[in-house]
């Protein structure tokens, strides 16, 4: 996916503390849109992060990628302005605007100074509401999207990650990227990219946080200015994605000395009681770094990769646990031995209290850390509410990681690990693997 980033605004230190208390206020608009915001006047400037949930997702039947490419065409001229003018105007007040999409959200971020606020927010709003799309800016775009297409068509990585999806998802949105295929994107027309607007980009999905030095009466006004022009209602969100894949290999041919392969299976929800249970595992299973299960067999053990990792990935319409190594292709079929028997281990025995406490020491010490700006925190707090956490969940987040008991660990591995199910797709010329299923 390409990332459409306006000028960055002007360097400012974080108006907040890395360890400062975060008091998040709940605030409503006068026209009735939710936001949460945190106060913090010691710098004069606003970041404000928006997501309306859905994001490709909600892509029409036979016209993926048309979300992607609207996102794109954002600041390509709005109202009057064309995109040089848009760009001028942008850059004269200092702001910075940025707009993404995903799977399951299209987010819109924005920093602008207290004293350009007005007309920041003006300018951002007929992006929101009257973006041009011009035929030529279009064009431009849409030659940017196939460009990447083309370079992730050629990077195992990615090659690796989309087999493993289609596999996965089939005809689901989650089963293609964002971007589209090429012969997609090529004939989206304009008409297209107007309806993609109007799927995603309406009030009945928009999440809003706030941070930085603006009150929650000024926070109300702005909301209603900026947003209440958007259409009340869009396309309906698309129903859950069925897991497809069973265990075993595929085999993608590339010509590289190097394999690449992205495994894993069924994951667990972001609301499930034992997420954070899970959490913690995998700390200790394949994202602790080289203190890692994974890293410690894998790498430090037999030297077979110079990385492997594994992380827990809840989506809105599926859950995975996915994991990545890249390996010689006449050493990568070992490595995957070795990745199945230390999965089938965790999952049999479970994992040290020395490796719980020392996984709960790091991940409660590094959570703080996360809080380094307004952008940040603005990002964090978006993410929370479309998670459906409180506003305490910052002041309880490492008490539930604390929380977690080594006989939580237990039955959560043996619940959530499965090495007979684990899918790997392999892309390279890897010696001794063929395709399985």
């Amino acid at each position: 996916m390409i990332r459409f980033a306006c000028a960055c605004i002007l360097a400012l230190v974080a108006a907040l503390p890395v360890r400062a208390a975060v008091d998040i206020q709940e605030v409503t608009s006068p026209g009735g849109i939710d936001a949460w915001l945190v106060e913090s006047h010691e710098i004069p400037f606003v970041a404000l992060e928006i997501r309306f949930q859905g994001g490709a997702s909600l892509d029409a039947p036979g016209k993926r990628g048309a979300i992607n490419l609207m996102t794109g065409l954002l600041e390509e001229g709005a109202g009057e302005m064309d995109a040089r003018a848009f760009a001028t105007a942008r850059d004269a007040l200092a702001a910075s605007f940025e707009f993404d999409v995903y799977n399951d959200a299209l987010s819109v971020s924005a920093q602008f100074l207290t004293e350009n606020r007005a007309a920041a927010v003006d300018l951002l709003r007929l992006a929101l509401t009257e973006p041009r799309f011009d035929q030529d800016a279009v064009e431009r775009v849409r030659a940017q999207v196939v460009s990447a297409i083309r370079s992730d068509a050629k990077d195992p990585d990615k090659i690796a990650s989309h087999t493993f999806n289609e596999l996965a998802f089939g005809d689901h949105p989650y089963g293609t990227p964002v971007n589209g295929r090429e012969e997609d994107v090529t004939a989206l027309t304009r008409a297209d990219v107007i309806e993609a607007k109007s799927r995603v980009m309406t009030r009945d999905r928009l999440f809003v946080s706030a941070v930085g030095d603006i009150t929650a009466q000024e926070l109300g006004v702005l909301l209603d200015d900026l947003l209440a022009g958007l259409p009340e209602r869009g396309a309906p969100m698309p129903g859950k994605a069925e897991y497809r894949l069973s265990g075993g290999v595929t085999v993608v041919p590339f010509d590289t000395p190097q394999s690449v392969a992205v495994f894993g299976h069924e994951g667990i929800d972001r609301d499930d009681p034992d997420f954070f249970a899970a959490y913690v595992l995998n700390g200790v299973l394949g994202s602790g770094g080289f203190s890692s299960r994974l890293m410690e067999e894998v790498r430090e053990k037999r030297g077979l990769t110079y990385g492997v990792y594994s992380y827990l990935y809840p989506m809105d319409h599926a859950a995975l646990m996915l994991g990545q190594v890249a390996s010689a292709n006449n050493r990568v079929a070992e490595a995957i031995d070795v990745i199945r028997a230390e999965w089938a281990s965790v999952a049999q025995e479970g994992i040290t209290q020395a490796e719980l406490d020392a996984v709960k020491t790091y991940l409660t010490g590094a959570y703080p850390l996360r809080f380094d700006g307004n952008g940040p925190i603005a990002n964090i707090m978006v993410g929370m509410q479309m998670q459906g956490q409180g506003v305490d969940y910052i002041a309880t987040r490492n008490d539930k990681i604390n929380a977690v008991t080594l006989s939580d660990i237990r039955r959560v591995a043996a619940r959530l690990l499965d090495a007979d199910a684990l899918h790997f797709v392999v892309v390279g010329q890897p010696v001794g693997l063929e395709t399985t299923n």
